[in-house]
C-alpha cells in the first residue's frame, strides 16, 4: 500500500455525497500542492499538481469537513493511493488515482458562518515545530 502525506490547499468546497445502495455519506475534494524549484539556467518554476482526495468516515465528512473546508483552506491530508476505474458512456475505460483520506488537518479553519474573504490562506511556510499541535499526526 502506498502512503501519502499532502501539504497544500483545497481547489474548491468539498463535495458531501451519498451512497445510493447504503445511504454513508463522504466527502470528495482535490488538494493542490506546488513543488517550486530552479531550472537548469538558474530561473525558478513552480508545478502544481492536483490530487483527487475521498474521506469515507462519515463523522468526519459531516463535522469536520462540511463545516469548516472551503476552497482556499490550507490542509494536511495522509492516507493510501487507490487506483479507480470506471467505463464512461461512450465505452471507453477510464483510470484515476485517488487519496483516500485516513487524517486529515485543516490549517486555515474557520467558523461555519464567516464570510469567506475573512480567512485567506496563509502566504508564507508554517513554522515549524508549531506548539498548537498543527501536525498531521
Amino acid at each position: 500500500m502506498q502512503s501519502v502525506i499532502l501539504d497544500g490547499y483545497l481547489a474548491a468546497d468539498p463535495s458531501i455525497l451519498t451512497a445510493q445502495g447504503s445511504g454513508k455519506r463522504r466527502a470528495s475534494f482535490r488538494v493542490l500542492e506546488t513543488a517550486r524549484f530552479r531550472r537548469g539556467d538558474g530561473q525558478p518554476g513552480e508545478r502544481t499538481t492536483g490530487f483527487n482526495c475521498v474521506c469515507f468516515n462519515e463523522q468526519t465528512a459531516e463535522a469536520y469537513i462540511s463545516p469548516y473546508a472551503k476552497k482556499g483552506a490550507r490542509v494536511v491530508v495522509s492516507g493510501h493511493v487507490e487506483n479507480d476505474t470506471w467505463t464512461g458512456r461512450d465505452g471507453v475505460v477510464h483510470y484515476d488515482l485517488r487519496l483516500v483520506v485516513e487524517n486529515l488537518r485543516i490549517k486555515s479553519k474557520r467558523a461555519p458562518d464567516e464570510d469567506a474573504h475573512e480567512t485567506e490562506p496563509p502566504t508564507g511556510p508554517a513554522p515549524s515545530g508549531d506548539p498548537d499541535g498543527e501536525v498531521p499526526f
